[in-house]
């Protein structure tokens, strides 16, 4: 081992001691060794080992250490603390501002463990509810984060949304004589995005001189794909083709619909539009996001296929929150936000009691807040605001408040937040009370899961259904770009039970409402129409589920 890598094991083995909470005096120690030993115009490697402890900085105990290191190879002292640190909180020590006092608070008090976590806990403001962590605190390490995240290989849709409209029209205003056309997982609206792919008429040779010139890491170059890469790290696929329309038709579906499709009608060169496809083969149009499963298929041949929702369906903001709890707007404010964008009414759903973390709300609060709603509904009259709760899911599966308060709510959300790391019987054990709940209205991102940053807790999604259909529970599809909780796959399943989505945008600032449209994406390629969805029903329909919801109760 060289004096760089002995320095880097004693600067971890300093941050992850400081991460554990363990005397500083001895964290430090290891500190000052790994400064020293960078600047030694010698190696350690080439040094008797007597030496070691009267190098200024070093001493015995680190001297030993150093030798343990020469001869094995390893740091058992620092393996041990290795072992006890997730792999995530290990990640987040190498991110740029988040030092392991800070990350030791973010990790046992706010009990987040990968950046992803970490990034959507600043988008919901949870950090400035704790010392040391000011709102400008939270901006950098949120920023930081996201360059991080950025750099990676993988993108949720959102945040390469913009990047990939604005790179297709770069690049078409530089090739103007030539077609380009986006395809792939973009094209079929996929909520994580490995790399942006355009079916294109332009020779690569063309295209290659275009990158070259511009500081583009060149993959491939050849005849028939062509593949880029920039500063900004994500990966540009071309298929060079002499038939577009079929080109683009293959690239833009799964590969289970396309197996069928060529099964069915097989394809010529000689197509002048994508519709065209469908014209030639006598069935209905399917755009690109529903061409996932067979079944849509059969669909079109039989003339069944639905009008998908659209992101204009959406009649209300459904699960959001204000500053009573987490969030940055006031009631006030967000309901004339919500008139401004044409929706008919705002189910407010402030966090519950138990979630210290997000400042939820206490009895005395409720009631507060309750009061405070009946007067702004007097003052923006027809519009209407909702009393709502987003109810925590506690361990045994019940709710945490008393049936009194419970009842007090127009609709009640019930969600986990506590505890995730669970096997499928305890998780599925604290959904299942939950849903059989009877103050239950809607079951809050079920599986808990955040795209890119925490798989979700297991869970038997068909068992999931059957009780929310058995039970009159809505399953919500929360909206934000790091949730689209429930899964989308599984939404033919609760059409086929009967039970409603709701499209909430969880926000937590009045940008949040914006949300919305991802959510709608995705559930678009599942075919929900908006008849099936609860935030696209008018006032009068929601006021008719609410009263519903209301005689359920026990």
């Amino acid at each position: 081992m060289d004096n760089y890598a002995i320095a880097d094991n004693f600067s971890l083995l300093s941050k992850l001691m400081d991460l554990h909470g363990e005397n500083s005096f001895k964290s430090k120690s290891y500190s000052i060794a790994a400064f020293t030993i960078e600047k030694l115009p010698m190696q350690l490697a080439d040094t008797p080992a007597e030496k070691f402890a009267v190098i200024k900085g070093i001493g015995d105990s680190v001297g030993k250490k150093i030798m343990e290191q020469l001869q094995t190879g390893e740091l058992s002292l620092l393996n041990d603390y290795l072992a006890k640190t997730p792999a995530g909180i290990l990640e987040m020590l190498n991110i740029k501002g988040i030092g392991p006092k800070k990350l030791s608070v973010i990790w046992k008090e706010l009990e987040v463990e990968t950046p992803g976590e970490l990034l959507y806990a600043c988008e919901e403001n949870r950090l400035l509810l704790y010392k040391g962590f000011g709102e400008k605190t939270q901006q950098n390490i949120k920023e930081a984060i996201e360059f991080y995240l950025g750099n990676q290989d993988r993108h949720l849709y959102r945040d390469i949304e913009k990047y990939a409209l604005a790179a297709d029209t770069t690049i078409k205003a530089s090739f103007p004589e030539e077609t380009f056309i986006l395809a792939g997982d973009f094209k079929r609206q996929m909520e994580i995005i490995d790399k942006l792919e355009w079916v294109t008429s332009t020779p690569p040779d063309e295209l290659k001189l275009f990158f070259e010139t511009n500081d583009y890491q060149i993959l491939t170059s050849h005849e028939t794909v062509s593949t880029y890469k920039g500063k900004e790290n994500v990966e540009f696929i071309f298929y060079h083709s002499t038939s577009i329309y079929k080109d683009l038709f293959l690239k833009s579906c799964s590969e289970q619909f396309l197996e069928e499709w060529i099964n069915l009608f097989p394809l010529n060169d000689n197509y002048n539009s994508e519709e065209e496809i469908f014209t030639v083969a006598e069935i209905d149009f399917i755009p690109s996001y529903l061409r996932e499963n067979k079944a849509i298929i059969e669909n079109a041949k039989n003339k069944k296929l639905a009008t998908v929702i659209q992101p204009e369906d959406i009649n209300a903001i459904i699960h959001s929150h204000s500053k009573w709890s987490d969030g940055i707007n006031s009631i006030e404010e967000m309901a004339k936000a919500s008139i401004q964008k044409g929706f008919q009414y705002l189910v407010i759903s402030d966090h519950s009691k138990s979630a210290f973390y997000a400042n939820g709300l206490k009895e005395d609060q409720i009631k507060a807040q309750h009061e405070h709603i009946d007067e702004l509904n007097k003052a923006l009259h027809p519009f209407k605001i909702f009393k709502s709760i987003e109810s925590d899911i506690l361990n045994d599966g019940s709710l945490d408040y008393s049936n009194d308060v419970l009842d007090s709510f127009d609709v009640v959300i019930a969600s986990v937040h506590s505890n995730l790391k669970m096997k499928e019987e305890k998780a599925m054990m604290r959904l299942m009370n939950a849903i059989e709940n009877s103050y239950t209205s809607i079951l809050g991102h079920p599986t808990g899961r955040l795209l890119l940053g925490r798989n979700g807790y297991p869970v038997d999604h068909k068992r999931i259904i059957d009780a929310c259909a058995a039970n009159n529970v809505v399953i919500e599809l929360n909206a934000h770009p790091k949730r689209l909780d429930i899964d989308w796959r599984w939404i033919d399943y609760c059409l086929e039970k009967n039970v409603l989505l709701s499209i909430d945008p969880d926000a937590h600032t009045l940008d949040g409402f914006e949300d919305i449209r991802y959510g709608v994406l995705v559930a678009q390629k599942a075919g929900l129409t908006k008849e099936r969805n609860l935030s696209s029903f008018s006032l009068q329909q929601f006021e008719g589920f609410v009263a519903e919801q209301k005689a359920k109760r026990k």
